[in-house]
């Protein structure tokens, strides 16, 4: 079945009026100190009343009732006995948590497949063999144009993970991922640990920046990865009703901490070099990977761009994740323009034939929840929300054996993901000026430090809550239509 596009539209509460982007100003210098020099956008000017405070942890704004409206729909199917979960800024230390993982809590286990039955599994590997998911966090980014233009004449298409906050800051370059062709994604509003969120803040997280890359660019995203890889079925949830498919990783660079004095490029090498190992052990034979990488700094950009050789050496294929995944309708809109099947990809830009699907779309994406014609969905969802009620774990299951996430030292650690990232000019202790990011190791401002630590414990199995398939998606059904 297809979506009735202006029903969509009308309940994401996307206004067309705005939704136009803006002219792009002239060719931008090449110099990182004058391309980062801030600039008054018109159209952001115009919506800038509609969002939370750029770089604040999202609520929803004052009267804005097409989110409240929304969040009032999503919370009815919410699991109650997830509970929110350490801080904004990653601290831990202060949550018991038990070993069996019932959350799915890919900071604490790395699960990927929820436990709450009819949410989608998480993308952390690809089908197609010996491919390399490309995607890029934390952007966009005011010195891209060097790395930009180096996807461009490498004929390289990426999933791009854009900051709400930085699309506000920076949406002419915003504009620019989608003129070149790549994969919108959102990467929430303010970049801090999604779990830490109640619910309403989760909820804001996700939706202003859906509504900024929308704004800015007229397209609206249908793909996210959450910051740090801090998820769990509750955030899940949130985002499946938001019409959002969680997209995570199985190799993490760590080239965010080339903003770290102690941390030099060869270690970042290193980095590159495991999944390159993998590669030529034959881990990818049967399936392909999502590798994490950055647009946060011109380092991490750099690095990429003196790596992509050696990826192209390994991997028969890189690949943004849609082609990766079959997915054709890129963004909620019809007249948007379209993504390629794997097959159809690789002969475009390797021509080389494989055998793939010609069906224009899989599942890849979830359908938005949202309000019927016929009013508001609690009179459906009631029965979900008692089966989710009635699902909640005993004391046994939620108290006994839990276990101390945070561990020894709280928060201070690296969780082998990645870092904040908040276009604004620092030092680093080397001396070096550069625009980036609020890391705790170099930043003399640490009211937005994100770290934080993490224990390896094996996912074990658990009755999954009663949150069927069919009930989960009864809060879809009334915007299906063909």
């Amino acid at each position: 079945m297809l979506i009735n596009s202006i029903a969509l539209l009308s309940v994401l509460g996307w206004t067309s009026a705005q939704a136009t982007s803006a002219a792009h100003p002239p060719p931008k210098p090449t110099s990182s100190t004058e391309q980062c020099q801030p600039y008054s956008a018109p159209i952001v000017q115009e919506i800038l009343p509609n969002f939370p405070p750029i770089w604040e942890p999202a609520t929803i704004v004052e009267g804005d009732t097409t989110a409240q409206n929304k969040f009032d729909e999503i919370k009815q199917v919410l699991p109650s006995y997830i509970k929110p979960k350490g801080t904004h800024d990653g601290d831990f230390s202060a949550v018991k948590y038990d070993p069996a993982d019932p959350d799915c809590w890919f900071t604490r286990s790395k699960c990927t497949q929820p436990k709450v039955e009819g949410l989608s599994e998480d993308l952390a590997t690809l089908p197609e063999p010996n491919t390399w998911g490309l995607g890029f966090d934390d952007g966009p980014n005011c010195t891209h144009q060097t790395f930009m233009s180096y996807m461009k004449e490498n004929n390289l298409t990426a999933s791009l993970f854009y900051i709400g906050s930085n699309v506000l800051n920076w949406p002419y370059e915003a504009q620019q991922g989608r003129e070149d062709g790549h994969e919108l994604c959102s990467h929430t509003w303010s970049h801090h640990y999604m779990t830490s969120f109640d619910d309403e803040g989760a909820f804001a997280e996700l939706y202003y920046s859906i509504q900024a890359i929308k704004q800015v660019t007229g397209v609206t995203p249908t793909c996210w990865r959450p910051p740090f890889g801090d998820i769990d079925d509750r955030i899940r949830m949130i985002a499946e009703g938001l019409g959002l498919r969680t997209a995570l990783w199985e190799y993490d660079t760590n080239d965010w901490k080339l903003a770290m004095a102690d941390t030099t490029p060869e270690d970042v090498r290193k980095n590159y070099d495991e999944v390159f190992d993998a590669a030529k052990a034959g881990e990818f034979d049967d399936h392909g990977t999502i590798v994490l990488t950055h647009e946060i700094t011109g380092e991490t950009m750099d690095m990429f761009m003196e790596m992509y050789p050696k990826i192209r050496e390994n991997f028969e294929y890189v690949v943004p994740l849609s082609a990766a995944t079959n997915t054709t309708n890129l963004y909620v809109e019809e007249d948007a323009e379209d993504g390629k099947v794997f097959s159809d990809y690789v002969y475009d830009v390797y021509g080389s034939y494989v055998q793939g699907p010609s069906s224009t779309n899989n599942d890849y994406h979830p359908q938005p929840t949202a309000t019927g014609w016929e009013g508001p969905l609690a009179t459906v969802a009631n029965p979900t929300v008692a089966e989710v009620e009635a699902a909640t774990p005993t004391k046994d299951q939620a108290s006994e054996g839990d276990a101390d996430v945070g561990g020894e030292g709280g928060s201070g650690g690296d969780n082998g993901s990645e870092s904040d990232a908040k276009n604004n000019t620092n030092t680093k202790p080397d001396g070096k000026t550069r625009i980036s990011n609020f890391h705790p190791e170099w930043n003399n401002n640490n009211s937005n430090n994100d770290g934080s630590s993490e224990d390896s414990a094996a996912v074990a199995s658990i009755a999954k809550p009663l949150l069927t398939s069919s009930a989960l998606l009864l809060v879809i059904t009334t915007v299906l239509s063909s």
